[in-house]
């Protein structure tokens, strides 16, 4: 036998794909805190994404890639009138809920904003019940909806538990197009051995690059990747119900592998780590856990590392406003991860620039008293020469104890502490703030104002009356279980 050769014994599945496939096959929703919370999640999700059709730069991006193109039984964007294929719907519906980036956060080793599946899974959901329904058959239910969340997020976010994607330069969407990848093909109604063949070709895929998300070239993408990885999921999906062949060993394959191509170095000057530590880590099997600790961004539509500055800098904004000009300089205490991703100085090229920058997150809500996605926007930056001037004066400081807490199981928290300082030598108190007010520990607080902004987002695009019996519809948890995907949908639909 040629020593030239390689073995070509097809393998079984890698087990991180075969413990994907049966969570999402076998696992059953019984938890009504993470039923509760999806719910909250879906509306939440949905204000955003109509929120964000008032951007133009946003919405240049929606409808078909043909113009005039129809679609029997297509699936709908909400907010707008649009009936597309579902691969396009769950591009669309990506888009624009993640456009403004002001819902669901998980933190971990790797970040991400598990929401972003819900553009895969709607959008088949959506087309699944109308083909259902022309057919005399039942259509999906809002309670699978809000299950396939409950799974995507879990399976988005336990992987993100001890596994930094990150460090090696790729981006977390590549986790949406696994999660989004496994629960649209079981909505599909794919067996275990198309849902595999799906999930090893989303690995396949690799993953972007998250230099869009960083200086010096933070820019747009970052608000439309998610939605281009929700859409990719639909169309793996598609492909492995008309048979196509998996790819087994797609992580651990040597050589070719995902493990040894895209997980294997720090940067490209260090030699590769150890086998064990090319591999991903586990520390639990996937359950509710990440639907029920998931944060919610309620008050500022800022990169969810910040939100807890703004908060302290909102507090702040009182003894301050009148004396920005007599600012010597601003101490700002924070995390590891908050330092690693959006601390920057020098000029911001534009808005996405801007809400992933923490002293911009800082000094708009110190000099204005809040932060909104307006602030972002060319037109405001411009008008206000005092927000680089406070940038400028602004020290980032990493407290580890802040750092360590942050990756605590039982604590997660996102702290940040601020304290100004005058040039007459006086200064304000610092305010902290360890948990912002979409953290799990602050839900009974903070779930009342999100149902507040829910209605304001939906007041954005829709009439009184429409406005009214959709918020009254996604306040009833059993009423919106048991609503058909196609009726909840309509209701989204402008004429």
């Amino acid at each position: 036998m040629s020593s030239n050769a390689d073995i070509n014994n097809r393998p079984d599945y890698d087990h991180v794909i075969q413990d994907i496939a049966d969570y999402v096959l076998n696992f059953e929703v019984s938890s009504e805190e993470a039923l509760d919370t999806a719910r909250n999640c879906l509306l939440d999700t949905l204000g955003c994404g109509l929120l964000a059709l008032r951007f133009p730069e946003c919405t240049k991006h929606l409808g078909p890639m043909v113009q005039g193109t129809f679609v029997p039984n297509g699936a709908r964007v909400p907010g707008t009138s649009l009936k597309l294929d579902p691969i396009k719907a769950a591009w669309d519906i990506g888009c624009i809920i993640r456009w403004l980036d002001y819902n669901d956060t998980w933190l971990a080793a790797e970040w991400g904003h598990p929401s972003d599946n819900l553009g895969g899974i709607l959008a088949v959901a959506d087309h699944l019940s109308q083909v259902r329904l022309s057919k005399g058959d039942r259509p999906l239910m809002m309670r699978e909806v809000l299950e396939a969340m409950i799974m995507a997020h879990e399976i988005q976010g336990v992987i993100a538990l001890e596994n930094s994607f990150n460090r090696v330069g790729l981006c977390h969407v590549l986790l949406v197009r696994v999660a989004s990848t496994a629960v649209v093909t079981k909505m599909m109604g794919g067996n275990r051995e198309q849902i595999m063949a799906a999930i090893s070709h989303a690995w396949v895929d690799g993953s972007a690059l998250r230099t869009y998300r960083h200086a010096p070239n933070t820019g747009s993408r970052k608000s439309w990747a998610a939605g281009d990885a929700t859409s990719r999921a639909v169309r793996l999906a598609d492909m492995s119900m008309r048979g196509e062949m998996g790819i087994p060993s797609v992580l651990t394959a040597v050589q070719w592998g995902f493990y040894d191509v895209s997980f294997s170095k720090t940067n490209q000057n260090q030699a590769l780590k150890p086998e064990a530590e090319r591999q991903f880590s586990f520390s639990q099997k996937y359950g509710t856990y990440v639907m029920e600790n998931i944060l919610f961004k309620i008050s500022f539509p800022s990169e969810f590392h910040a939100q807890t500055a703004a908060e302290a800098a909102v507090i702040l904004h009182p003894l301050v406003k009148t004396r920005l000009a007599d600012i010597q300089h601003i101490v700002v205490r924070t995390h590891e991860s908050a330092i690693r991703i959006i601390s920057k100085s020098g000029s911001l090229a534009n808005s996405a620039d801007r809400d992933h920058c923490l002293q911009y997150m800082v000094a708009v809500p110190l000099a204005f008293g809040g932060l909104r996605a307006e602030h972002y926007e060319d037109e405001f930056h411009a008008a206000h020469p005092i927000i680089d001037e406070l940038r400028d004066k602004m020290e980032i400081v990493e407290d580890k104890r802040f750092s360590a807490e942050y990756l605590e199981a039982d604590k997660r928290s996102i702290a940040n502490a601020i304290q100004v300082f005058f040039k007459d030598g006086s200064s304000t108190e610092e305010v902290l703030v360890e948990y912002p007010l979409g953290h799990r520990r602050r839900r009974e607080e903070g779930i009342p104002l999100l149902q507040q902004k829910f209605k304001a987002n939906l007041a954005s695009r829709f009439p009184h009356q429409q406005c009214k019996k959709i918020s009254t519809l996604c306040k009833d948890q059993a009423a919106l279980e048991r609503t058909p995907v196609n009726r909840f949908m309509d209701l989204f639909v402008i004429a």
